[in-house]
């Protein structure tokens, strides 16, 4: 329990008190801003410790990454001040994409365990680029608005009739009959906005994307980004290259970036996402 509030902490204050998060850079010191990341590897010790997994290797790990995250994006902020994207940014966000989508850290945990691996890594992040890089227009705010909603379900909306068509046709989807329970919708949603839903947005929309689109333009990283999210699909619910999930994933992708780029929001975008996901987890899969 301690544990899951420690990793969740970073989450809930940069998406609830984004203003008192941002500001944390103006009431460190240089040395304690670059330094107090170490403390991300006290959830890893916690959980590694009762699973009977520890390793000092992980522990060193756990305990550098955010710090050379921190150190990386301060540099970039420095050299970068007009926010056009530095190659530092970059280095940082495939280093953590592809730890997660290729499960590099997950060994480290105990059976069920790994999820920390994942939160862990978007915690480096929001860190790095909310506290240390302050990144601009990334949108990540929680507190949503009724618009948000809007914005979500009518992207959700659009997308939805493709989706079934193509998946349909491919063969993969398929749908399944009966109803399920009403707390069975509520809470698959709920789960899958934070916990799937929130981290990938923020990743793929409020960093890669709003990223991109300094360097290529609206068009070109909308495109792009949704090509890297198909892409991170490509190992999923199978053992081969799935194309089609990856297909289906970068036409998601799509949508979800035309959820997140109308106000700059990443829970219009989570929005879509979880919606998507909870019809297709219940309905569809």
């Amino acid at each position: 329990m301690i544990a899951a509030l420690l990793t969740l902490a970073p989450l809930l204050a940069a998406a609830f008190a984004p203003e008192w998060s941002a500001g944390l850079r103006e009431r460190t010191s240089t040395n304690v801003r670059l330094l107090c990341p170490v403390l991300l590897c006290v959830p890893y010790v916690l959980v590694a410790r009762w699973g009977s997994k520890f390793r000092w290797e992980w522990f060193v790990l756990y305990a550098l990454l955010p710090v050379v995250v921190a150190v990386l994006l301060e540099h970039a902020r420095r050299l970068d001040p007009e926010q056009h994207g530095n190659w530092r940014d970059f280095v940082v966000l495939a280093t953590l994409g592809l730890a997660v989508d290729l499960r590099w850290f997950e060994p480290a945990w105990p059976a069920r365990m790994a999820v920390f691996n994942k939160m862990l890594l978007l915690d480096t992040g929001i860190y790095g680029f909310v506290v240390i890089r302050q990144l601009a227009g990334v949108g990540f705010d929680l507190r949503l608005r009724l618009r948000d909603v809007d914005v979500g379900l009518r992207e959700f909306a659009f997308y939805v009739p493709i989706a079934l068509l193509l998946g349909l046709e491919l063969g993969f989807l398929h749908l399944h009959t009966g109803w399920p329970r009403l707390l069975q919708v509520v809470g698959g949603f709920v789960f899958t906005f934070f916990f799937i839903a929130v981290p990938e947005e923020l990743f793929f929309r409020g960093w890669v994307q709003n990223l991109l689109e300094r360097r290529v333009g609206r068009s070109a990283a909308l495109a792009t980004t949704a090509i890297l999210f198909g892409l991170s699909h490509f190992n999923k619910r199978a053992a081969h290259f799935n194309w089609r999930y990856v297909l289906l994933a970068a036409l998601a992708g799509v949508f979800y970036g035309r959820a997140w780029r109308t106000d700059r929001r990443v829970g219009a975008a989570a929005v879509t996402h979880a919606s998507v996901d909870t019809v297709w987890s219940l309905w569809l899969r």
